[in-house]
């Protein structure tokens, strides 16, 4: 370069020289790390400033090309543990290059040689940006370590799925342990099935008094309860042995039936309650998810807590309460709830709600959830999120399989859920809970998920 260069050989006599000169270092140092030092400072700090930066705008215009030609691929390396773990060191890495460029800059500035009334300016944006783009790489390098952590945690290394017939079964358990009770039970259990290519999902409420539940012959259970889930006294259904304690039945009584469980990301009354959901359903189903019901309440209010539509008047109180007598109302009309309400609208059992009415609204949270999960509000809180999910959820789902999941819950958002309820009340298929006819259980869900192509109707 030229020794007549103002930018490496300024006139430091003239202020007002200087002060140009500052201004177009400060905007180099932010438009192009690196160039500062390549024109005006240590060249080879210049070239690995450069080299740095060309290779993270190469690296973002391959990544947002990837996301339109293949954002599956790239949902899968954004929640990929090695691919998270080498983002965050070279996030850091930025963050540090960052500080020590614009640190560089500043001192190449001569910032007592600018016009008085700039020096403060030249001095102040500079600081602020170095703040701000360091700042940024160091934050999005915790986040990043965050997340690593928090799916390690949740989800299991294994094996992808295929879909079966062209659909992805999970069952959705959520787990209500307590103080005055032995273990924990299930008092939600769903299917969720999701189409694999459109992303369509049907949500299949399986009610917790759900009676002489049946197993495959393929099921451990099977063994124990050949003729349906029945107390030893050949009874049906009673308090104590409903679907709801299916999982007490598998984890506490019989854990010998699957010795593999905890090996598989799972356990033994979790794997009682899919062998029973599945001779439910007629479905297979791949994958489960256990949710926490107070760890749920924590989500919820790492989110800002949840927006529902209430349509009848909840009362925040014991089933047999005198209505002169509650405390808390849960009211009618938009409301914005946290965790601690959001959890009261789902479970309350109080007078004139029973567990049908309960399913439904246990449904209302999980879609408006759905709908209120978007980057912005996750982004922004986050560690929060990632803290509550790790004690929320437990699951078999593999890790490698999240990138697809993401992409196809993607879809899921955009159409409306359809609703199954194997209730005496649902139409237009009631289900009698007490005597339930399984067969034509499946043959509805297998319709619903499978409808019949439309004939077509023959000119005349």
């Amino acid at each position: 370069m030229s020794q007549t260069s103002p930018l490496r050989y300024p006139d430091t006599s003239s202020q007002k020289v200087m002060t140009t000169r500052a201004w177009w270092l400060v905007v180099l140092n932010f438009v192009l790390p690196g160039s500062v030092q390549a024109l005006a400072g240590n060249k080879r700090l210049g070239k690995i400033g450069l080299g740095a930066t060309l290779v993270l705008v190469g690296f973002l215009l391959l990544t947002f090309l990837l996301g339109l030609l293949w954002p599956t691929a790239v949902f899968f390396l954004g929640t990929w543990g090695p691919t998270l773990f080498v983002g965050q060191i070279a996030l850091f890495f930025y963050a540090i290059l960052w500080a020590v460029l614009t640190l560089d800059t500043l001192r190449l500035i001569r910032v007592v040689k600018t016009g008085p009334r700039a020096r403060w300016w030249v001095a102040g944006v500079t600081v602020v940006m170095m703040f701000f783009i360091s700042g940024t790489a160091a934050y999005a390098a915790t986040l990043t370590g965050s997340l690593n952590s928090a799916l390690g945690k949740i989800f299991v290394a294994g094996p992808s799925q295929p879909p079966i017939d062209g659909q992805y079964n999970f069952l959705l358990l959520g787990g209500d342990a307590g103080e005055d009770r032995q273990g924990l039970r299930a008092d939600t259990a769903q299917v969720v099935s999701i189409n694999a290519e459109t992303g369509a999902a049907t949500i299949i409420g399986m009610p917790r008094d759900l009676q002489n539940i049946p197993f495959n012959e393929d099921s451990p259970m099977h063994t124990i309860y050949p003729d349906g889930y029945t107390q030893e006294t050949g009874e049906y259904c009673t308090r104590w042995a409903c679907l709801n304690t299916v999982y007490v039945a598998g984890e506490l009584d019989h854990p010998d039936l699957y010795p593999d469980a905890a090996a598989n990301g799972s356990s033994p009354g979790i794997e009682a309650m899919r062998d029973a959901a599945e001779a439910i359903t007629g479905l297979q189903i791949q994958y489960y998810v256990l949710i926490d019901m107070q760890g749920l309440q924590n989500l919820i209010d790492s989110l800002g807590g949840v927006d529902i539509t209430v349509e009848e008047r909840i009362a925040i109180a014991e089933p047999e309460t005198p209505e002169d007598q509650v405390g808390e109302w849960i009211e009618v009309g938009e409301q914005h709830m946290d965790g601690y309400h959001a959890m009261m609208f789902m479970r309350s059992r109080w007078s004139g709600t029973g567990d049908y009415d309960r399913m439904a609204r246990q449904q209302q949270v999980q879609e408006a959830l759905l709908r209120q999960m978007n980057p912005a509000n996750v982004l922004s809180k986050f560690q929060e999120i990632a803290a509550a999910g790790t004690q929320v959820v437990k699951t078999d789902i593999p890790q490698s399989m999240l990138g697809y999941f993401v992409d196809l819950g993607l879809k899921t958002k955009k159409q409306p859920i359809t609703h199954v309820e194997l209730t005496p009340y649902y139409e237009p298929f009631p289900v009698d809970t007490e005597f339930p006819d399984y067969p034509g259980i499946q043959a509805y869900v297998n319709s619903i998920l499978h409808p019949p192509a439309p004939t077509e109707t023959p000119a005349q």
